[in-house]
């Protein structure tokens, strides 16, 4: 381990044919979409700790996992306090009450800190509304499950996408992948614990289309949805850096939701749900001083996550930008021009 930069350090991942970069004081965590806070004009800021995940879902839309083809180095906040301290920040800056949902474009369950991230996060309940992660559920345990209840957590949004053995190893890419602990661990969660359950599973047509019906149905049957929505299927995209599987087209969106319509009918249940019924609303944007089109200095930092991208940060500490570029650039102060600004997230490119 050694390190790179302010806030910056470097570990080799064994097996993965990348490193990861660990991200801490005195960096900012807002301005990417791959780590740290981000803000996109509601009441729900994403808190994102780690980009790692075990598994390689062959429908994955951010190309996670040990099998990714796109991705040069993975990125975790090293301390939950400085990332907590970045969230409350935000949120304090938006002056509202916010869900705080932990996800990522990996699994938060990968990360260490995780119980530490919740009690942190809803040790200021009148900021904090509620805290829930995102998973699909290979490190839950008893133990583990039993911590986060402890520290407050308020909700799982599990995405399991089937309940066969087999077709989950399949959808996983990974032949250790066990849905059947998943499932035990769920109910448990929904049966013998104050946190709420949602279930979340991605439909890929032709290959699961049958299973994401019997999905919904088991989270109904164990109670899942104590305060949220019990169930909500997800659908499959087709993004630059995402996974295809061969053979699967991407329904359009009004099909998507006749065919949902169709499903709530036949089945009736519910998989539909209004913001409302989220508690979700608009809510001040945290503001972002720059615009497509600016140009400004900033300091390298190194490698980010994809394939021709850099990490970098404002020379006022306040952000930290994605940097894009065609040809290798060398850490120190360099010149960029801002291409585009979406929610709180920083795209730039070299000059």
């Amino acid at each position: 381990m050694g390190p790179i930069a302010g806030g910056l350090k470097v570990i080799e991942l064994t097996g993965w044919r990348r490193e990861l970069a660990l991200i801490g004081e005195p960096l900012p965590l807002v301005g990417t979409v791959f780590i740290g806070v981000i803000d996109w004009g509601s009441n729900i800021l994403q808190v994102r700790p780690t980009t790692l995940c075990p598994l390689s879902c062959i429908f994955c839309s951010v190309d996670a996992g040990p099998r990714s083809r796109w991705r040069i180095r993975e990125f975790e906040v090293e301390d939950p306090g400085w990332l907590a301290e970045w969230a409350l920040r935000v949120a304090r800056a938006k002056n509202t009450r916010v869900e705080m949902l932990i996800d990522g474009v990996g699994d938060p369950f990968t990360y260490r800190g995780l119980p530490q991230l919740v009690r942190l996060l809803k040790e200021d309940a009148s900021l904090v509304s509620s805290v829930a992660v995102e998973t699909h559920g290979w490190a839950l345990t008893k133990e583990l499950v039993d911590e986060l209840e402890e520290a407050g957590l308020d909700r799982v949004n599990l995405s399991i996408d089937t309940l066969d053995p087999e077709k989950a190893r399949l959808l996983t890419g990974t032949p250790w992948y066990d849905v059947g602990r998943v499932r035990e661990m769920a109910e448990y969660i929904a049966r013998e614990t104050s946190i709420d359950l949602h279930v979340t599973p991605v439909w890929v047509p032709g290959v699961n289309d049958e299973d994401v019906v019997q999905v919904v149905k088991w989270a109904y049957r164990i109670g899942a949805g104590k305060r949220w929505p019990p169930a909500t299927i997800q659908k499959f995209n087709i993004h630059k850096y995402g996974r295809r599987p061969r053979g699967v087209k991407a329904l359009s969106w009004s099909e998507f939701w006749r065919r949902l319509k169709t499903l709530e009918e036949e089945t009736g249940l519910r998989v539909t749900w209004r913001a409302e019924e989220w508690g979700i609303r608009s809510a001040p944007r945290y503001m972002v001083p720059y615009r497509a089109g600016s140009r400004l200095r900033v300091r390298l930092l190194g490698r980010g996550w994809l394939r021709g991208t850099y990490l970098a940060v404002t020379l006022d500490n306040e952000w930290l930008v994605t940097v894009r570029s065609s040809i290798p650039l060398r850490e120190g102060i360099i010149n960029v021009r801002v291409s585009s600004v979406k929610d709180t997230i920083i795209i730039t490119e070299a000059l």
